[in-house]
């Protein structure tokens, strides 16, 4: 069995495949990357001179693509090509939650998994290695198997024979260069040992050998699943915590600070916020719930599914805060939303408590001014299904002619935005919001105006001076 590496093929240009396929190209000079995807669109932005209209946003991700795009790395839409070419093909493509069917709700929808496998299946040459890059359930590697050993019984190329791995990936994003390039670990999982090594080779270039652990490959998948369940597990504990210092004087921050400081805890992932979202750790704790459902354990299905509602029940539970601070109702009444990224420093929106929050709003009636410095317009629209009023830059509009609406701006520098908000809403914490003069905000706002602070991110002082009313989360001495 010939492993000699020099062709990588990578099916998915998305969150998960356009930015480790930079990295490794970088990394791996010697070797050819493709990375293949069936939307010409999103090839077409990872294509485009101008890197800004990349189709995602990660800090340092520009300038990996400089220095690889078109030398080792290529992304094209012909699957044929780079399938027939590869020596290892990773799977990266979308997992969504079903909507509908068996497990509808809660486990994944793996149709585009076994259109990726048939279409490797169909093309592929010689031995080839086939990785589950894609968050996936447990033992969807069995079902790439089947697809791929039934192609070979029933091929005549007899040369052709298949391997398959799981190397799930544990990017943050925001971070997800920083994780490539230094991660905590690498996982591969599988049953053929020659073929794992010539993939960890890959990442030996630069990840030390002590950081890359072989499991099986049912160990692996559901080494992904439980990682993002335990961390999403910890945001809602924390969030639930917030909801008991507001109503005690206590302090989420001091809390989390204390309990931060036992070694057995740790700090990470203690910051309360609006709730967690991106697009794995919802699907990934519905997989578990959906798994442990299959086999009988209702006690334990309950217990992951608690980590959802409670998600859920949180921002809702801010949704009404900011109602409540506002009078009861915020029915015709103009509210800047500041964030709608799921987190800093991406552009993503997938599950980001803001959708919901922002929702909530429109429903009771709200206005609300939207800005993010990485999420456009378009997006918001397909997130919020509602059609924005207008797409403002420097407008002065009021937008208080008609109940549940929305606009876009894609600025905060103009002070003329906050005319007429009864709130401003904190929903990401970029680093702009940091730095907003809140005395001018507030003279152009309706008082007594509120500033709803989601993510701790502003100065206490600097807002209250200004003569604001301010509610941060998980605090219960704030103004009433």
């Amino acid at each position: 069995m010939d492993l000699n590496i020099k062709n990588i093929c990578c099916i998915g240009a998305g969150y998960v495949g356009g930015p480790t396929m930079t990295m490794m190209a970088s990394k791996c000079p010697d070797l050819i990357f493709n990375v293949v995807d069936i939307n010409e669109k999103r090839i077409a932005s990872w294509n485009h001179k101008d890197l800004l209209e990349l189709p995602i946003f990660e800090p340092g991700l520009e300038e990996l693509i400089t220095k690889t795009r078109n030398r080792n790395l290529f992304f094209s839409s012909n699957l044929k090509k780079a399938i027939e070419s590869a020596d290892i093909i990773f799977i990266s493509v979308n997992t969504p939650t079903k909507k509908k069917g068996l497990g509808a709700g809660k486990s994944s929808d793996l149709k585009w998994v076994e259109a990726s496998a048939r279409e490797v299946a169909k093309y592929a040459r010689g031995h080839t290695i086939v990785v589950e890059k894609s968050t996936l359930p447990v033992r969807t590697a069995e079902v790439i198997e089947k697809i791929l050993n039934s192609a070979k019984r029933n091929s005549k190329r007899e040369e052709i024979s298949f391997s398959v791995l799981s190397n799930p990936e544990f990017l943050a994003e925001g971070t997800a260069i920083k994780d490539l390039e230094n991660p905590d670990r690498v996982l591969i999982g599988g049953n053929n040992k020659n073929a794992m090594i010539a993939l960890s080779n890959i990442y030996r270039v630069w990840v030390p050998e002590e950081k890359i652990l072989f499991t099986n490959i049912w160990s692996s998948e559901l080494a992904k699943l439980t990682s993002n369940a335990f961390l999403a597990q910890r945001i809602s504990s924390i969030n639930a915590i917030s909801a008991i210092c507001e109503v005690t004087g206590a302090d989420v921050r001091e809390v989390s600070r204390a309990i931060g400081k036992d070694s057995r805890i740790g700090s990470k992932f203690l910051d309360s916020g609006p709730g967690f979202g991106g697009s794995c750790f919802k699907k990934d704790i519905l997989n578990l719930v959906y798994l442990a459902e299959y086999f009988g354990l209702t006690e334990v299905a309950n217990f992951w599914e608690s980590v959802v509602k409670i998600n859920n029940w949180h921002q809702k539970r801010i949704s009404e805060i900011v109602v409540k601070k506002l009078f009861g109702t915020v029915s015709n009444k103009k509210l800047v939303i500041l964030g709608f990224a799921f987190k800093a420093n991406t552009n993503d929106t997938r599950e980001s408590a803001a959708i919901t929050i922002c929702k909530n709003l429109l429903n009771e009636g709200a206005n609300l001014l939207i800005h993010d410095p990485k999420v456009n317009a378009s997006q918001i629209k397909n997130d919020l299904n509602i059609n924005p009023k207008k797409s403002v830059e420097n407008s002065n509009s009021s937008l208080n002619e008609k109940s549940g609406n929305w606009e876009f701006s894609k600025t905060i520098h103009n002070i003329e935005l906050f005319k007429d908000a009864y709130a401003v809403i904190i929903l990401t914490e970029w680093e702009d919001f940091k730095k907003l003069n809140w005395t001018d905000i507030a003279k152009k706002m309706v008082a007594p105006a509120w500033v709803f602070d989601s993510r701790s991110i502003v100065n206490i002082d600097e807002v209250r001076d200004a003569g604001l009313s301010l509610w941060r989360i998980g605090d219960g001495l704030e103004d009433q």
